[in-house]
């Protein structure tokens, strides 16, 4: 298996304990893809997600086997999930208690606490298809999408969640704050498929989370698990390259050129990288990156992760601080050659939860900003990069930290330029496909490749896509298909 993210690590986990033995490759010297984690002056960063939803879902790897996931790694309850701050002063707490929920929403609109249940229903219904059912389930045939269509069409999935979700309510500020979840999978509000409005009802369902010891820590929890499996990770062993022949891989070449045989190899590489790079000697490979070049790729985004000599008690675990301008910014983000003037931000401040995550009466922080894609905006990182830090500590100091620049210790930043030199993103995307719906289920790189019957897919660019619950729901999908062929091949 090439790749130790979060697919990957899921997948090695289901085979290895389905009784495979699994080689694990990763080039980087920690585990975890985008859930990389940095530490710096005694301050431990998060490097990727840090939103853990449907906690079932990583359970369930852990019982494979009979094991805990409680004796690998603890998860502490998140609330409120997020906490919106507009402008204009106002703020809305996003609670899982639907009477603290309707007082919220009365005081902005009374007629939309009905229009809200409505909505509810509405992502429950889609969480139920969407998710539930079709979730982990590989879409290889047309028939597979033709199947489920009735029941796309029943839910409009053809709508947009913003659309969707204005039909529900009129707060443009509520309107807001159920449409935008689908930029945390790297999908625009306004061409997203309705059936991302799942996304609502899954949080209310399963509540959101975060690991002790920040996100990479439930990475090392699964790299562990594995290992305690049988399974082989090895660290710092980036691949050159897929080997075929004749329509089969036969194994996969490493850095030094060492040939090493597999009987089946699975990617949680980037798409594009897989098959332009691995597998250029492939025609194959040559031939789908072509036409993958040609599809829609999500955003990137611009990160900067600081550390500040004093706690914030003020601050939420996850605030989403919304600038002056919602459609017309995520427009610019989406196509725009350059970056907006304005931003909308995502702060995530671990500490609220886990204060180990700083030295003491200290307070760790990352600002997560959705920017154009390198192949959308034509901008020098090395340039831009630290004046847009600047940008983004000045403005967070106005609506939230105040003091912030005086209580700095250190900062770093990761630009979309990070995102194609070290993990190989194309165009830098930091979600791969944008999840419209022309690019979901069958019309996404498939869990298994179409030609090549012992290649697998796993991760962000394949069915489901994007998220932490996604790409664990990936592997479900691929290691069903894996598994399946193994045992045909052994037979």
């Amino acid at each position: 298996m090439i790749g130790a993210g979060f697919g990957g690590l899921a997948l090695a986990v289901r085979l290895q304990s389905a009784g495979f033995a699994v080689t694990l490759l990763e080039a980087r010297d920690k585990p975890g893809g985008r859930a990389y984690v940095w530490r710096e002056a005694g301050f431990t960063f998060d490097a990727g997600p840090t939103v853990i939803t449907d906690p079932a879902c990583i359970d369930e790897l852990f019982e494979l086997s009979g094991r805990r996931r409680a004796d690998y790694v603890e998860l502490l309850p998140v609330s409120p999930f997020y906490r919106l701050l507009w402008p204009d002063g106002s703020q809305f707490d996003y609670v899982n208690d639907q009477a603290e929920l309707d007082r919220q929403i009365a005081a902005k609109n009374p007629s939309d606490v009905e229009g809200y249940r409505r909505f509810l229903k509405f992502s429950e219904a889609v969480y139920d298809e969407g998710y539930k059912r079709l979730g982990h389930v590989p879409f290889l045939k047309v028939g597979d999408m033709l199947a489920a269509g009735p029941e796309l069409v029943r839910l409009q999935a053809w709508r947009s969640v913003y659309a969707k979700v204005s039909g529900y309510v009129q707060d443009d500020h509520l309107r807001q704050a159920l449409s935008f979840h689908t930029l945390l999978v790297g999908g625009s509000p306004f061409a997203a498929s309705s059936i991302y409005a799942l996304i609502h009802a899954l949080e209310r369902d399963g509540g959101v989370w975060f690991a002790k010891g920040g996100t990479n820590a439930l990475v090392s929890a699964l790299a562990k698990l594995f290992e305690d499996l049988g399974g082989q990770l090895r660290l710092s062993d980036p691949v050159r390259s897929i080997t075929t022949r004749e329509g089969r891989v036969t194994g996969v070449a490493h850095a030094d050129g060492a040939f090493e045989a597999f009987d089946a190899v699975a990617s949680n590489a980037d798409i594009v990288h897989t098959y332009a790079t691995l597998l250029d000697g492939d025609p194959r490979g040559r031939a789908v990156a072509r036409s993958l070049k040609r599809r829609r790729f999500s955003p990137s985004l611009f990160v900067l992760h600081f550390g500040l000599r004093r706690p914030q008690p003020q601050l939420a675990h996850h605030t989403i601080v919304f600038g002056p301008r919602y459609r017309g910014l995520i427009d610019e983000i989406y196509g725009k050659d350059g970056l907006a003037d304005d931003f909308s931000l995502y702060l995530h401040s671990p500490c609220v939860t886990d204060p180990s995550l700083a030295p003491p009466g200290s307070s760790t922080h990352y600002a997560l900003s959705p920017v154009p894609h390198l192949g959308t905006a034509k901008i020098d990182w090395d340039v831009e990069g630290p004046e847009y830090r600047d940008r983004i500590l000045a403005h967070l100091e106005e609506r939230c930290i105040p003091g912030l620049r005086e209580d700095l210790v250190t900062s770093r930043i990761f630009t979309p330029k990070d995102f194609e030199r070290e993990l190989n993103a194309w165009h830098g995307s930091a979600f791969s496909l944008e999840p419209v719906l022309t690019q979901s289920a069958w019309f996404r790189t498939h869990n298994r490749d179409d030609a090549i019957g012992n290649l697998y897919f796993v991760g962000a660019g394949t069915h489901p896509g994007a998220g932490v619950p996604g790409v664990i729901g990936s592997a479900k999908a691929t290691a069903g298909l894996m598994i399946a062929d193994l045992k045909a091949a052994a037979a």
